[in-house]
């Protein structure tokens, strides 16, 4: 008796939601699979012809190709589908990406019609970027400046005046049908905007410093372009020969301050210059003085010996005195000869670095006090003293190591300042060349104060 073979289960049965959208044709393949295994079984049992399990065979492989067919057009309406949505989701970004770039394009006209009309104005900027300073209208002295800025003056206030071309607007304005109200209100509008231009202008020149005048008067020519826009309805704008007119007071404004600077340092210099050979005099004739009185006392003493016969005294008292006659000579050839004095060389390693060297002239008796002035306490530490050199004509050597040295000089605007970038054995060889001897040079700066304060912070630090 042959044992009865069920169908297989529904359960086992591929089923739609079974088959995942992706893989369909490895699970048809295991479906084949499973119906082979299932025909090997059968026939093993003998429960089925061969014609039966061939029906059976057919019948599920067409199954398995309607679920395949069906799965393949699942998969590219899916696909399809993905498609559509990339599409859109990239449509609309570009949309975004074109809305975006408008709104760049805007915001940078924007920005660049603000920056038309912004005048850059820090002093920090213009101070790194202020040459040596032209004269836009040379004159001798800042007298002739003042003096044209006082002429210049009358002349703005004469076309400030009503009807005195400062301003224009148009005289064929109506209000309400009425003319003579349109030209009063052009006139009254035309007086606000002239006020306010004026009073840029006068702002402007009040605050005026020579390095700020190319920015002021860029200013000043955006402030008349502003008013020329806002009353374009109008007609209204300042007259160009009026703002040549401020402008023309701006530039000799900067050159009257300019003029009164260097006038002012000039002066502070001659006035250094008299105090300092002021102090050389006092100092020539207090030493005068004092060799006078001690040539009066061995005059009175030589006599004194003279009168005892003390032969030997005598001698050696005439001798003495034969030095202090000479160095009242001396001193009055001092005196007399503003070109005799001291030539210095000398540095300050703690304030300024290495490198920088001051070549300067004092005509002192003691030339180490007019260095120990010059280390006082606007400077942190003292002035080391590489060589003090003397000479008949110390006005020549100093200015001639300064003619040598130009191309060095630290300050290049101010003259007075004679500091250089060399270093004291570069001077030496100059000073040696120049003078033709010298008694000592001190070519490494002893620097003291400044190497101890640098072991004390080291000392601090640790």
């Amino acid at each position: 008796m042959s044992e009865e073979i069920a169908p297989p289960d529904a359960a086992q049965s591929p089923a739609d939601g079974d088959i995942p959208l992706f893989g369909a044709r490895k699970k048809a393949r295991e479906l084949v699979k499973e119906v082979e295994e299932l025909r090997g079984h059968l026939d093993r049992l003998g429960a089925f012809s061969t014609i039966e399990l061939e029906q059976q065979r057919n019948g599920l492989a067409t199954e398995i190709e309607h679920q395949r067919t069906h799965l393949e057009e699942e998969r590219k309406e899916a696909e399809l589908q993905l498609i559509q949505q990339a599409e859109a989701a990239q449509t609309s970004l570009r949309q975004e990406l074109e809305a975006a770039t408008r709104e760049r394009d805007e915001l940078t006209r924007q920005l660049t019609e603000l920056r038309q009309e912004v005048v850059v104005t820090e002093e920090t900027a213009l101070l790194q970027e202020a040459g040596v300073y032209e004269y836009r209208h040379p004159l001798s002295d800042s007298v002739e400046y003042k003096d044209a800025l006082k002429a210049l003056r009358e002349r703005i206030k004469e076309m400030t005046r009503a009807e005195g071309g400062a301003v224009r607007g148009n005289t064929d304005w109506t209000v309400n049908g009425s003319a003579a109200q349109g030209r009063k209100m052009v006139r009254d509008y035309s007086k606000l905007m002239l006020r306010a231009y004026n009073a840029e202008a006068d702002n402007l020149a009040r605050g005026m410093k020579a390095y700020k005048l190319e920015s002021a008067i860029d200013r000043l020519t955006r402030v008349a372009a502003t008013i020329a826009r806002l009353g374009r309805t109008m007609d209204i704008h300042i007259s160009g020969p009026y703002h040549e007119l401020r402008v023309y007071e701006l530039e000799l404004t900067a050159d009257y301050r300019q003029k009164q600077a260097e006038e002012k340092e000039k002066e502070r210099e001659e006035r250094e210059r008299l105090r300092e050979e002021q102090r050389a005099q006092k100092e020539l004739e207090k030493e005068r003085t004092r060799l006078e009185k001690e040539r009066k006392h061995y005059l009175n003493s030589l006599e004194a010996l003279r009168a005892k016969g003390d032969t030997e005294a005598v001698a050696r008292l005439e001798t003495e005195l034969g030095e202090i006659e000479k160095a009242i000579t001396d001193v009055d050839y001092r005196a007399a000869n503003v070109r005799a004095g001291y030539v210095y060389v000398i540095s300050n390693l703690g304030s300024f670095g290495d490198g920088i060297v001051k070549v300067g002239l004092t005509r002192r008796l003691e030339p180490l006090d007019r260095v120990r002035e010059l280390g006082d306490a606007s400077v942190p530490f003292r002035f080391d003293v590489h060589a003090i050199h003397f000479s008949d004509d110390a006005v020549g050597i100093e200015a001639e190591l300064h003619r040598r040295l130009a191309d060095r000089r630290v300050n290049k605007v101010n003259m007075r300042r004679e500091f250089f970038y060399a270093t004291p054995a570069e001077v030496k060889e100059h000073l040696l060349e120049v003078a033709g001897d010298l008694l000592s040079f001190e070519e490494m700066p002893e620097a003291l104060e400044f190497h101890q304060s640098q072991t004390a912070s080291g000392a601090v630090t640790t």
